[in-house]
């Protein structure tokens, strides 16, 4: 007989446990040579985190009935990857952001040396881990691949390009989108594909609409990370309230304005809900982490 599945906050909770117990067992532990090094990484990783990033790959893992092992080593190398890009993105030369997760910012409390060190150590972990994730070569090399993508020039790392360059500088909404789309979508897509390959394989039209379900949701996660910002205050969100706005960057707000960023995030929630819905009730948690999104206010 069937059990029941667990309600959307014991499972999120139960998904969030598992990630937290591996990250913490397999980061190089706080007293290993080189000790600093080591205390950064886990500094950036460990703590406060939501770990959505994580909760994505396991709700996709969830309609594939994907291994709960595998789905530990793939979200993990997410969230190091995750870490990673908000390390270098807080440090003087990109942001310049001293608070993040309502703590002191990596570079302020190890010094921009050690802060860019963590970035890239994380960023070299996170395929080592992959590599140990299963079995099958032709799946690591699968999940190996799409984490590779979402992070380089042509997703994060590109996105991030876009933003820097486009400081103080005219943009328009198409290029607005193509930079989230890369800069926090791609990581965001990519977690729920990388937890639909770790379990049973799916036809080629499921992994396109979820593909798109991720695009959508990394949009919504970027205008309504744009609204917070323009309307939170610093200790709601953990971190700096009103910085895009003084540094003069290009945001969904400033661009749109409030109203009609809030209907563009309506918009593409809506569509997003009927996409899940075709997935059928084994999506029920990619569902839930989608309101999630829109509903959210930190």
């Amino acid at each position: 007989m069937d059990h029941p599945l667990p309600d959307f906050d014991n499972w999120s909770a139960g998904c969030i446990n598992l990630v937290n117990q591996f990250l913490e067992t397999h980061l190089p532990a706080p007293e290993l040579e080189p000790q600093e090094l080591h205390q950064a990484m886990r500094y950036a990783v460990l703590g406060a985190g939501k770990r959505i990033r994580p909760l994505l790959c396991f709700a996709s893992g969830q309609i594939t009935q994907a291994n709960i092992h595998d789905l530990c080593v793939a979200s993990g190398a997410i969230e190091l990857i995750h870490a990673y890009s908000l390390v270098h993105d807080d440090m003087p030369a990109m942001d310049n952001d001293v608070l993040r997760r309502g703590q002191p910012t990596c570079h302020v409390k190890f010094g921009e040396a050690i802060a860019l060190l963590a970035g890239d150590t994380l960023q070299t972990l996170a395929f080592e881990w992959l590599s140990h994730a299963n079995n099958n070569a032709e799946k690591q090399l699968q999940l190996i691949r799409l984490l590779a993508q979402a992070s380089g020039s042509l997703g994060m790392g590109g996105g991030q390009a876009i933003d820097l360059l486009h400081v103080n500088q005219p943009i328009d909404i198409q290029l607005l989108e193509k930079m989230h789309k890369m800069k926090t979508g791609a990581l965001i897509e990519t977690s729920i594909l990388i937890g639909a390959h770790c379990g049973q394989a799916l036809q080629e039209s499921q992994y396109k609409q979820l593909s798109v379900i991720g695009q959508n949701l990394g949009l919504i996660f970027q205008i309504k990370d744009d609204l917070l910002d323009a309307q939170s205050d610093s200790i709601t969100l953990g971190k700096t309230a009103g910085k895009d706005a003084a540094r003069n960057k290009p945001t969904y707000v400033s661009i749109m304005g409030v109203e009609e960023a809030q209907r563009l995030l309506e918009r593409l929630a809506r569509d997003t809900y009927l996409l899940i819905e075709q997935l059928g009730d084994s999506a029920r948690y990619l569902m839930q982490l989608s309101q999630l999104f829109v509903q959210r206010q930190h």
